[in-house]
């Protein structure tokens, strides 16, 4: 059986639709997705974003259950401008299976192998994000990977951490991280976003434009996450 953890339903809704067989359920005070791809076993976890939630409902999630493969899998930011919105990235230092394989199993479509940081915040700020970089040689930024990866660790199973870039320096969120997600609360405050977009109507077609990148975006990952499934 395989486990595939987004951090939010907003990233795994393409990969859902392509599950056959799929059924819901909670375990250990958790919802899981249950489904198929060509009859291998698959369960989805959404972590949430961020250390606290998602440690926590990874616990659970993993407590007396054993997985033959983890997917980490979701978006992540570009910090610098080597990767485009769209490019998949197999990062090398917190998978723990052949990465050479999988990258020919999706050699079609736009994939890099690099390191990722997993940030305890958001990071919308160009500068920060150079920053990063410097001090830790990575290419992307997200902030759950570590945790997923010190969990399958905990408990023997090997990992593949796969992620989609959905924001650059060069590209960057068309609001406020802060605004277009509220961590406290793991959801978009939409009375703030409203707001938001209200004071700045000229950020309105970079919004649109977002969400189509985004849309796409999901689909690549969907297409590598099925690809990879269907060689193991």
């Amino acid at each position: 059986m395989i486990a595939v953890t987004f951090a939010l339903p907003a990233e795994s809704s393409e990969f859902l639709r392509r599950l056959r067989n799929k059924s819901r359920a909670d375990r250990n005070g958790v919802r899981i997705i249950r489904g198929n791809i060509n009859n291998c076993a698959i369960e989805v976890l959404h972590t949430g974003v961020g250390e606290k939630v998602c440690r926590e409902r990874l616990s659970k999630f993993l407590h007396d259950k054993q997985f033959d493969l983890l997917i980490s899998t979701g978006f992540a930011g570009a910090l610098g401008d080597e990767m485009q919105v769209g490019d998949l990235l197999l990062t090398k230092n917190f998978s723990t299976v052949d990465l050479n394989e999988k990258r020919s199993s999706v050699s079609r479509l736009p994939i890099h192998m690099a390191d990722l940081f997993t940030a305890p915040t958001l990071s919308d700020s160009s500068d920060e994000r150079t920053e990063i970089a410097r001090t830790t040689g990575a290419a992307a930024v997200d902030m759950e990977t570590e945790f997923i990866a010190r969990a399958c660790a905990a408990h023997g199973i090997p990992l593949l951490s796969l992620r989609v870039i959905t924001d650059t320096p060069r590209e960057p969120f068309p609001a406020p991280a802060h605004v277009l997600f509220d961590i406290a609360k793991q959801r978009t405050d939409l009375p703030k976003l409203a707001a938001f977009f209200l004071t700045h109507p000229n950020r309105i077609p970079g919004l649109l434009q977002f969400a189509r990148k985004i849309a796409r975006a999901r689909k690549t990952l969907a297409d590598a996450l099925v690809a990879i499934v269907r060689e193991l």
